[in-house]
């Protein structure tokens, strides 16, 4: 398997769907990133000469952040919202949803799983 920032790409996957599998990287910036190295999109990551894994190495380091320095930057944008308290920062904190989405309902993914509350006793039941 081929090495690139840290990662193991996927042998058997097109070159330009293997670079996806770096954090930070997507279809756009795969594709972007062959074209400035001129390597085939379509080359297996298998078939890659020590060559391109350089060149392609070589122009992720220089243009893109990505892996580590890129979750450390999120997480620090995340956090300088909580610090300064604004309701992006507030919602981070409750972990809640931070874009308007209704949360009456839905919102499973931001919350986890439903805590189950005890409903309300009718009368006959305190007798």
């Amino acid at each position: 398997m081929p090495r690139l920032s840290g990662v193991d790409i996927p042998n058997d996957k097109r070159v330009v769907i293997s670079l996806t599998y770096i954090y930070g990287i997507g279809d756009d910036a795969s594709r972007r990133i062959l074209a400035a190295t001129n390597v085939n999109p379509d080359v297996r990551a298998k078939d890659l000469t020590e060559d391109e894994l350089k060149k392609i190495a070589q122009e992720i380091e220089q243009n893109h952040t990505v892996e580590g320095a890129l979750r450390r930057q999120v997480q620090g944008n995340v956090q300088r919202l909580k610090d300064i308290g604004c309701w992006r920062g507030l919602r981070h904190r409750k972990g809640l949803p931070l874009r308007g989405q209704r949360t009456k309902t839905n919102a499973r993914t931001r919350k986890g799983k439903a805590k189950t509350v005890a409903g309300k006793k009718s009368i006959k039941a305190m007798r």
